[in-house]
């Protein structure tokens, strides 16, 4: 009866060996999946992402924090749609073929350039969102400064 038992749990152990192999090649397959798919969403929000047309700059909002900085407290999702709302920074996704192309009211070329954190005022440009995330669409003149580290910066 011994050998039997000893065998019972040979086997116990070897099943579980080979759950834990299954399991982890179902994770690694689950992981394989979730990157096509994040392959693909990135290649759909491509194609909903509006192209500027013009003098325009399409700007990405940062998703705002769900804690309040410094502490613990959770934000509303009210007071993080008046973070949105209230943004004065943002990361330049593309520039309209126009944008900066007058010399006149350009002399030194373009302010900024795609992959540039920028400010602007609260309420430049059309807002929309994709995904989640909330865009801009403003005018080139729009941008007031281009900031290296946007992390300190609040508005006042």
């Amino acid at each position: 009866s011994k050998p039997a038992n000893r065998m019972l749990k040979t086997s116990r152990v070897t099943i579980w060996k080979m759950t834990m192999g299954i399991t982890k090649t179902m994770q690694l397959e689950e992981m394989e999946r979730e990157h096509e798919a994040q392959r693909l969403a990135d290649a759909e929000l491509e194609l909903q992402l509006p192209r500027p047309a013009g003098y325009r700059v399409l700007v990405a909002l940062p998703q705002p924090e769900d804690k309040f900085e410094g502490t613990n407290i959770l934000k509303t999702e009210k007071a993080k749609q008046q973070d949105h709302i209230m943004s004065i920074i943002g990361l330049v996704v593309d520039m309209g073929s126009g944008a900066y192309a007058d010399k006149e009211r350009f002399p030194d070329g373009p302010w900024c350039k795609e992959g540039d954190f920028v400010m602007f005022r609260m309420n430049s440009g059309t807002r929309f969102t994709i995904a989640g995330i909330e865009y801009r669409l403003m005018n080139d003149d729009s941008i007031e400064a281009v900031v290296d580290d946007p992390t300190g910066i609040q508005r006042a």
